[in-house]
């Protein structure tokens, strides 16, 4: 099954490449969703605002860096707390999915530099717009300093696993 999506030495086919194409194009509507939609057209999972935010205007920034950790003492419990790492363990994983499927389809991606700079390039550009979007529209979205440092690692983790099956799909074809 992997010979038709993958050469020996772990390249897409060409059906490969229509397969990882299609879904890192889902997947970067999926974060135009998850990243863009106004806060208020969104299901609340948590009943508490996370400590830090500043408002100016209708820009909302949460500029502490790490703030999980300097603002946590203003948590009012341990579940909050939680969901509080919850969002910060997803946000080093929102671009994980995005940028293995550029890793794979793009040759210009596969080195360390590269993932890291282009996965902070992809977080800085999502903060900004949803900036922006406050601007235009009032989106209640929050411009993260610790988004920035997640979304880079979730990138860098991606480079990694890619590495990492590359080197054993490529050592397992030698084997054959």
């Amino acid at each position: 099954m992997l010979a038709r999506v993958l050469t020996s030495d772990f390249e897409l086919t060409a059906l490969g490449r229509k397969i990882v194409k299609a879904f890192t194009g889902i997947y970067a509507l999926a974060i135009v969703f998850m990243c863009f939609v106004p806060q208020n057209y969104l299901p609340q999972v948590k009943a508490f605002s996370t400590p830090g935010i500043v408002q100016i205007g209708r820009l909302y920034l949460l500029p502490v860096p790490f703030n999980s950790f300097v603002n946590a003492r203003n948590v009012n419990s341990l579940a909050d707390y939680f969901w509080i790492l919850l969002q910060n363990a997803a946000n080093i994983f929102l671009l994980f999915p995005l940028v293995l499927g550029f890793l794979f389809l793009y040759q210009k991606w596969r080195s360390y530099q590269k993932a890291l700079l282009y996965s902070f390039y992809l977080s800085l550009t999502i903060e900004c717009t949803q900036l922006i979007l406050d601007l235009l529209i009032d989106a209640q979205r929050v411009f993260e300093i610790d988004d920035l440092w997640t979304n880079t690692l979730g990138g860098l983790l991606a480079y990694c696993c890619y590495r990492w099956l590359r080197v054993t799909y490529v050592a397992r074809n030698e084997i054959d």
